[in-house]
This record gives structure tokens, C-alpha cells and sequence, in this order.
């Protein structure tokens, strides 16, 4: 087994959340990508990250979009997760949504949606680190279980996880 694949992985030990980034490009096209690489970055001002594959057919919408928006996917959205996750097809067919802030799309049924402005982009090796500003967010919490991602499968949470919390967690972010 080669490095690349022995790190992916060790990386895919991490459990994260799937998101769908959606832009409307400078041309007018809708752009649509599933990932897991979305976190927080700031509370003041408020920033997010996400970042896309150079390769990527539709960098350029993203690159070129005013705005992109953020949707958090529920459980019960794999299949939207899945049809957003496959390069060079047809990935608005049937998809509800309605535009949110510049045309970027805001996916019906998602968790939260997180609508960004530009705020700088890095070299991230074979990927491009966007990190955006939240202007506008909105959130359904308990509505569903988020869509989970760990080991290269998709995953569920287990009812046990609704404990309360003491605030402020001793985690940073």
C-alpha cells in the first residue's frame, strides 16, 4: 500500500460531517460539490474554511462566484451527498433549492446553511483553501442527525449522543 493511500486512510479515522458548497459562477452556471474539509475558523470575524481539488471541473465557478453557500446535509441525505459528489454530471437534476445571497444555492432539507462572501484563498498543495465570511446562517438543530462521514463510508449517529453539554466546551474552535 503506497503513502498516499496508507495517509488517506489515517485521515479517514477523523469523523466529520458532509457539506454541500454551492456557488452561482460569474457566468451563471451552478456549482455544486460535496466535502468534508468545512470547519470553523473564527467566531469574530466570523470565517469558515473549505477547500477544493485543483482538478476540480468546477473551481473556476467558485473562484469567480461572489458568493458560495454552505449546506450542512441531514441524515436522511445521502443520496443528495452522493449525487453532488460525482464530477462532470448533471448534479441540479431534481435538486429542490432556492437561492440564497449572489444565486448560491440553499439545499432544501439541509441542517444549516452558511452564506459566505470571499475572504482569502491559500495554496493548500493539490487543493485550494477558501476561507470565507458568514454573512448570513440559519439552522434547523434537532430537526435531523447530520450525514457522518469516517472510514470512506457514510455513518449514523447514535441516540446517545443528545447528553447536555456544559458550555463553553473545553475543545477549541
Amino acid at each position: 500500500m503506497d503513502d498516499q493511500r496508507r495517509l488517506r486512510n489515517a485521515l479517514g479515522e477523523f469523523a466529520t460531517g458532509v457539506v454541500v458548497v454551492t456557488a452561482k459562477g460569474a457566468s451563471g452556471e451552478l456549482a455544486g460539490m460535496t466535502m468534508n474539509s468545512f470547519s470553523a475558523v473564527s467566531l469574530d470575524p466570523p470565517l469558515v474554511l473549505f477547500s477544493i481539488g485543483r482538478q476540480a471541473h468546477s473551481l473556476q465557478a467558485f473562484r469567480s462566484s461572489g458568493h458560495v453557500a454552505i449546506n450542512v446535509l441531514a441524515s436522511d441525505q445521502e443520496a443528495l451527498s452522493n449525487q453532488f459528489a460525482r464530477p462532470l454530471t448533471d448534479k441540479w437534476a431534481g435538486v429542490d433549492y432556492t437561492p440564497g445571497l449572489g444565486g448560491a444555492p440553499l439545499l432544501k432539507g439541509a441542517l444549516a446553511h452558511f452564506e459566505c462572501a470571499p475572504h482569502a484563498e491559500f495554496d493548500g498543495g493539490d487543493h485550494i483553501i477558501f476561507v470565507v465570511r458568514v454573512a448570513r446562517f440559519s439552522a434547523r438543530p434537532g430537526a435531523h442527525d447530520p450525514l457522518l462521514f469516517l472510514r470512506g463510508r457514510y455513518r449514523r449517529v447514535r441516540n446517545d449522543w443528545q447528553m447536555e453539554a456544559d458550555w463553553p466546551l473545553a475543545i477549541h474552535y
